[in-house]
């Protein structure tokens, strides 16, 4: 099949799925109805509370929850081929995906812009919450430690093992620091002129696209600045730690909505290559199946579970319904924005996935024809495949696209990094709150101190850059499997409210079953490939650390199974 047919086809059919299932969620969920005020206007408190419009909200949410996972997943399923890689994003995106992330939006706008912990408290437990909220942090650092590690590698003079890098890659890592420090003032400035003195935001979005195209154009003509990784892991550990507790309008909000232009140009650019390019899948590129058991470095991989488990953001993420009932929930203007900005903004992350598929394409046949100068890695696959589909157009213009496109993941490791931050500091703080509770109900003591934003940030950030600097990537196999099976837990928790206020909720078992089911047997997996690990002798802690958590994860998942039946049965109901 041509690769811009494909293109197309795919993206007709979400925009299907967008109208007409869209439109069927909220007449079942009675989304909008009554002019519900929203928790932003409600709680508003300058700080994390604040309502935005539905463009500037979109470009945060969006930025949020697409980082790296639209990009990698997809690469990393490829080796089954681009049928079951665009199969599982066509309906995982349209009927799990967009109504686990649109339900918890919604979800946690009804709860006062409460956390999917609080929701699960709420309608299912305590005890089911406090199990949540420490397997959701745990997850959390995990992706500090991970995206963090990313950035500053991105940025960095030496890679995660201290040696140094080639000369080209340190430019153009130099290029990508400079740019996106550049692009940290300018998004304040953003802010600035926008919440304070009233700038039309039409003008200030105009002002703030030259701004970007000025300060790439700075970044990659002077960047001065060489440093290491781990000096880069200091920096961004600082930068987290003041993003997550400044208010969403000095950083977040105008950050992550001009981070979206550079989103919205990054496809663009890869829809313009794909039809300049229209090159075939198969051939020397990326075969249409390759088989349920395929082996590569890793071993025999099972197409079930490990494409549901590897697609992740490009289909359906448990991280996502930590951001809308995280962040997002608190800045909705309207309810009527959930569905554009939620069930929207997964389904566009969809397109970037199938964009993703045309990429890898691409570059497999670029690879075929050009095996000296290959294109390997994440990155390389992505921005590689993508630039050098204008080969046409000369060399010098497929090197800047690459380190566009380079920036540009790199802009969106790192937006996903601080929101990741603060989320895990909120989960922190709600960890030791009662229900209906807040950090300001608590005025004394030893919680005080607990849910203070600034100590809940610090713990944060020194779990997570340490366990950047010290070998993520030991367990970091457990990911794919924790952010699904968060995934299944906002499923769950979204189908146990809706059950209490007598709304219909039948659209979330199907996907919640799946996923809960995909997960249990990933970690079985795991734990079974690791145990063999173990029993060769002389392995580290990685293998006994995901074997014990890939446990512990089954455990949990068995028994807010049970709380989840319990509750949509009418057995542990409670009142909405």
């Amino acid at each position: 099949m041509n690769s811009l047919v494909l293109l197309l086809i795919c993206v007709a059919v979400l925009a299907c799925g967008y109208i007409f299932y869209g439109r069927w969620l909220c007449k079942q969920w009675g989304v909008g109805e009554g002019d519900i005020p929203t928790p932003a206007h409600e709680l508003e408190d300058g700080v994390d509370y604040v309502p935005a419009k539905a463009p500037v909200l979109m470009g945060h949410h969006f930025s949020s929850i697409a980082g790296a996972g639209p990009i990698t997943g997809p690469i990393g399923a490829a080796i089954f081929g681009w049928v079951p890689v665009v199969l599982w994003v066509l309906v995982g995106g349209i009927f799990f995906g967009g109504v686990h992330d649109f339900g918890a939006l919604f979800a946690s706008v009804r709860h006062k812009g409460q956390s999917i912990g609080e929701i699960i408290s709420t309608n299912m437990s305590k005890r089911a919450k406090k199990l949540f909220i420490i397997f959701a942090y745990l997850t959390l650092i995990l992706v500090v430690a991970a995206f963090a590690s990313i950035v500053a590698g991105t940025f960095g003079t030496t890679n995660a093992a201290g040696a140094a890098v080639s000369e080209a890659v340190k430019s153009t890592n130099a290029s990508v620091a400079m740019v996106s420090l550049l692009f940290i003032l300018i998004a304040i400035v953003f802010g600035f002129l926008v919440y304070r003195r009233n700038v039309p935001m039409g003008i200030a979005t105009v002002l703030g696209v030259l701004a970007i195209v000025i300060c790439m154009a700075i970044g990659m003509n002077f960047h001065p600045i060489y440093l290491s990784y781990k000096t880069w892991m200091i920096i961004v550990g600082i930068y987290i730690a003041v993003a997550s507790v400044t208010p969403v309008w000095i950083l977040l909000q105008p950050r992550d909505y001009l981070s979206s232009f550079l989103l919205y140009a990054m496809l663009a650019v890869a829809l313009v290559g794909v039809v300049i390019s229209h090159a075939n899948l198969g051939g020397d590129g990326l075969q249409a199946f390759a088989g349920f058991a395929v082996e590569n470095g890793n071993g025999t991989q099972y197409l079930f579970p490990v494409l549901f488990t590897t697609v992740a953001c490009g289909a359906i993420s448990g991280f996502h319904s930590l951001v809308s009932s995280g962040t997002t929930s608190k800045q909705l203007n309207k309810e009527k924005d959930a569905k554009p900005i939620a069930y929207g903004g997964m389904l566009l992350e969809c397109v970037l996935a199938i964009v993703t598929v045309c990429a890898i394409n691409f570059a497999y046949k670029y690879n075929a024809a050009h095996p000296e100068n290959a294109l390997v890695g994440a990155t390389g696959i992505f921005a590689g495949g993508i630039a050098n589909m204008y080969a046409g157009l000369g060399s010098g213009t497929v090197t800047i696209l690459r380190t566009l496109l380079t920036l540009t993941y790199s802009a969106f490791c790192l937006t996903s990094l601080d929101t990741a931050t603060r989320l895990a500091r909120f989960m922190f703080q709600e960890f030791w709150l009662e229900p209906g509770e807040t950090a300001k109900d608590v005025k004394e003591g030893w919680k005080k101190v607990l849910v203070n934003p600034y100590f809940a940030t610090i713990i944060t950030v020194v779990l997570g850059v340490l366990l950047g600097m010290t070998g993520y990537g030991k367990i970091w196999g457990l990911f794919g499997a924790a952010n699904q099976l968060l995934a299944g837990i906002g499923l769950l928790a979204v189908a146990a409210w809706l059950a209490n206020i007598g709304k219909n909720n039948k659209m979330f078992l199907i996907p919640m079953a799946f996923m809960i089911v995909v997960t249990i047997c990933s970690l079985a997996v795991t734990i079974k490939n690791q145990v063999g690990i173990i029993a060769k002798g002389g392995a580290d802690w990685g293998p006994w650390a995901q074997t014990i958590l890939g446990a512990l994860l089954i455990i949990l998942a068995v028994f807010l199974v049970i709380e989840g039946i319990q509750t949509l049965s009418g057995k542990n109901k409670k009142a909405a």
